[in-house]
């Protein structure tokens, strides 16, 4: 029962007969579970560990397990923290793999590279873009960062869309949080749901991206100015790295149809991002840029945020934010 909290069947047995049996010693405990002694010994060593057990105040050299109200409770704490330092590790795995993309997409036109093809120009990159899609016979894969879609770039996308569908390629698509306030993007995501396509969103991508049947991908050079040049890859070890991407984003993305999740302390994947990116130093104007929104909403989602710390800096803002578990003390 206790195992998702880090107890074993043989751990949680011992500290449920230690709350029973509070008098008990190594070797009544043995024999009540039916275990050896030295596996007694060596789990009292990890309730220890995970202050669930500690030496008795009245009577030396006994130990009594902690009341599970404290006890469980510390230990979920810890967990919180373990999982909030998961999370700046995994942030670090993206920020290593966006800058292993952007190391492959800094390529000058006379660079010669195997499983690197350049293409210079809106034309070019159309033009081969299409062409891996008449070659798909599996699955598409998307980033598609840079906020909602204008009424005549989804039309034109629609019959491309469809016509893939139909032929059974299945198309996974990742979008920004902000899209959710775009309705052409939310109504074109419906019916692209409804012929069968698969639409999450994140508070932030890495890169635009394209991975046809896991055997090439498209990146442009310069996010800034996607139409101006981007690059094939298909290495087969810069294609294992860049779905790995790919599908760590998609299994922490959320549904567009779906209502946005939010964290044990109240906040949303895009606040939680804002919240980071604030501790980081990003300027209003940057922090746009990473979520696809206008500086003024960027703006006001870190006024929003502050005020509902208190701060009056964000300085102090940062401060407030680790110690209300906004984010991990090591930030």
């Amino acid at each position: 029962m206790l195992a998702a909290i880090g107890l074993d069947a043989t751990a949680e047995a011992l500290y449920r007969t230690m709350l029973a049996h509070p008098r008990d010693g190594v070797a009544a405990l043995a024999q009540r579970l039916g275990v050896p002694e030295d596996e007694i010994r060596r789990t009292l060593d990890l309730l220890s560990e995970l202050a669930l057990i500690r030496p008795s105040y009245e009577h030396e050299g006994e130990l009594r397990a902690v009341s599970p109200e404290v006890g469980l409770e510390l230990l979920m704490a810890r967990q919180r923290t373990e999982l909030a330092a998961q999370q700046l590790r995994i942030e670090a795995s993206r920020a290593a793999a966006a800058q292993l993309i952007a190391d492959f997409a800094d390529l000058t036109p006379r660079a010669a590279h195997p499983g690197v093809e350049q293409l210079t120009g809106l034309d070019a990159i159309r033009d081969r873009i299409a062409g891996l899609a008449r070659e798909l016979t599996d699955q598409i894969m998307t980033f598609a960062p840079g906020g909602g879609h204008n009424e005549s770039s989804i039309e034109a996308s629609k019959p491309h869309d469809e016509a893939l569908l139909k032929r059974g390629i299945r198309m996974r698509t990742v979008y920004l949080d902000s899209v959710r306030n775009n309705q052409p993007t939310v109504a074109y995501v419906n019916w692209l749901a409804g012929l069968g396509g698969e639409v999450r969103t994140a508070p932030e991508l890495a890169t635009r991206m394209i991975i046809f049947d896991r055997r090439a991908a498209v990146i442009p050079v310069n996010s800034e100015n996607s139409g101006a040049a981007a690059v094939v890859l298909t290495g087969d070890g810069t294609l294992t790295a860049l779905c790995a991407l790919f599908e760590h984003v998609w299994a922490s993305a959320q549904p567009l149809n779906g209502c946005a999740a939010k964290d044990e302390s109240g906040l949303s994947a895009q606040e939680s991002t804002v919240v980071r990116l604030l501790a980081q130093g990003l300027t209003d104007d940057a922090i746009a840029k990473r979520l696809g929104v206008s500086p003024r909403t960027a703006r006001r989602t870190a006024t929003e945020l502050m005020e509902r710390l208190g701060a009056r800096s964000r300085f102090e803002f940062g401060v407030r934010a680790v110690q209300h578990g906004w984010l991990p003390s090591e930030a």
